[in-house]
């Protein structure tokens, strides 16, 4: 029998409660900020574990998934509690608790990652992170630390495959943050993107080996393919990376010989074509499909009938009228960019360019600070072609640019004029961020239902000259256009100009 005096009721031993009360205020004086909930759940793990006779080394994740799922009866605890998310998260912040102070054994191949916050917290600050992302970047970084040490997993097996688990997990991670609270449903992009910059960080230290990857050999197609657009055809590096890309999806369609392409293996490229496929990308098919049978008829390697077997694409290109701004709403919207922070002189100046030179997006992003003739007030200009174009530089776009560079413009090792305002100082990804700016100084200056996008900028400046009088030609010429067809579209730009001068239908005469 038993004494009373060395048991509890529910089985646990007096050795064990000791022993357990020991290990809470231990817990307890770590943190003395807790609640009282997270000293209910500490306690309910240590009364659980004790009475299935599990040493407090035995304790992991596992152990803990256990617990979460186990029919309570556990005296003064419930069921109930166990439904509790955040009293789960307060489980596994006091094993975490356990493992850090040694009293919960991990493997010796288990990467523990959190050792390695503070330099990478000490990274970006040197890198100028704002406050906010310096704040997402570490709570990801915490988050990915603390997952891969609930699973175990070792550093060896930290690859993009990981990253991509960690992002869509259901998260039941023991940490806390939003004022102590569990943070529900954070976005899987956010998790992904804070992984990534934690991991590569951890790469680039040499604290974590870089994941070899089996590599599948590129199709020499490809590269035969890209070193042709480039000497024969005259291609920028950005329309060869996005040829490149859209063969390369449909490339083995054709098969491995060229004598075995077929009508219906062409079609099929087009017409099967998946629902999610806008009418633009369809029509980027069709051009780079094209593109690729001339290539392969002039190396001899395939029928030249082929050609016409890529069916048409609907493309109506004079169906539209080009949607414009007023000149008086450009000029507010130049007014608009003020000139104190230094993202508003960044974004003034790429406004300007827009507004007063009619340049491209591409221009913009590919500008590059030997580019600028000061001297003699121009701009020298690559656009679609290798070949650079001097265009002369307004006043106030000189001005708007040297106040700019003299400036808000941090110092890079790149020489791309227009830099992100915000760490990493790099310069922008691709075009597409100039229309984001644009985007975001339409919404900052308050303009609501006007056309967006870097174009149409371009498309209003055209539209003014016509309007003023010059001619198609002289238009062409200003926009750097290599084919009169281009220009075409603003013959018809201004609708009530074409109203005044158009005759009614002879049935519709009066």
């Amino acid at each position: 029998m038993t004494s009373s005096s060395n048991s509890h009721p529910g089985g646990t031993t007096a050795a064990g409660a000791t022993v357990n009360q020991s290990l809470v205020s231990g817990y307890l004086a770590d943190n003395p900020n807790l609640s009282a909930g997270a000293l209910s759940a500490a306690r309910h793990l240590l009364r659980w574990a004790t009475d299935r006779q599990l040493t407090i080394s035995d304790l992991d994740a596992t152990a803990v998934d256990r617990f979460a799922r186990h029919r309570c009866r556990c005296g003064r605890y419930s069921s109930a509690q166990l439904r509790n998310p955040n009293y789960m998260t307060d489980a596994r912040r006091f094993l975490r608790y356990l493992e850090d102070s040694g009293h919960a054994a991990i493997p010796d191949e288990v990467a523990r990652l959190s050792q390695h916050l503070s330099g990478y917290s000490a990274c970006l600050a040197a890198k100028g992170y704002s406050k906010v992302t310096f704040s997402s970047r570490m709570s990801q970084a915490r988050h990915f630390a603390e997952w891969a040490l609930r699973l175990r997993i070792p550093a060896f097996r930290i690859d993009d495959d990981l990253i991509e688990q960690f992002a869509e997990h259901d998260c039941q991670c023991g940490i806390k943050t939003k004022r102590g609270k569990r943070v529900k449903g954070t976005g899987n992009k956010d998790r992904h993107r804070g992984a990534c910059a934690f991991v590569a960080f951890l790469r680039e230290e040499g604290l974590i080996s870089v994941a070899v990857a089996t590599e599948v050999p590129a199709d020499p197609r490809l590269a035969n393919f890209a070193t042709w657009l480039r000497r024969e055809r005259g291609a920028t590096s950005e329309t060869i990376r996005r040829y490149r890309q859209e063969l390369g999806r449909w490339l083995m369609k054709f098969g491995l010989e060229p004598q075995g392409f077929t009508a219906t293996a062409i079609r099929s490229i087009v017409l099967d074509q998946g629902e999610d496929r806008s009418r633009s990308s369809v029509r980027m098919t069709i051009t780079v499909l094209r593109t690729f049978l001339r290539f392969m008829i002039g190396q001899g390697l395939c029928a030249p009938s082929l050609l016409f077997a890529v069916p048409s694409g609907v493309r109506r290109k004079l169906s539209t009228v080009p949607r414009t701004i007023p000149a008086s709403t450009i000029e507010e919207i130049v007014a608009s960019c003020g000139t104190g922070a230094g993202v508003d002189v960044r974004d003034r100046a790429i406004i300007l360019l827009l507004a007063r030179m009619a340049l491209r997006a591409g221009d913009i992003w590919q500008l590059r600070l030997t580019d600028i003739d000061w001297r003699a007030s121009r701009l020298r200009l690559h656009g679609k072609s290798r070949r650079g174009v001097m265009m002369p530089l307004p006043q106030d776009v000189g001005d708007a640019l040297l106040a700019y560079i003299e400036g808000p413009r941090p110092m890079a090792a790149s020489d791309r004029v227009f830099l992100r305002a915000q760490a990493p100082r790099t310069p922008f990804r691709s075009s597409a961020e100039i229309a984001g700016i644009v985007s975001r100084v339409l919404s900052r200056g308050g303009f609501v239902g006007l056309p967006t996008g870097a174009h149409v900028f371009r498309h209003s400046l055209a539209s003014a000259w016509l309007r003023e009088g010059a001619d198609l030609d002289q238009i062409g010429v200003a926009l750097r256009h290599a084919s009169r067809d281009t220009t075409a579209i603003y013959a018809k730009v201004d609708v009530n100009m074409l109203a005044a001068v158009a005759q009614a239908w002879p049935e519709c005469a009066p």
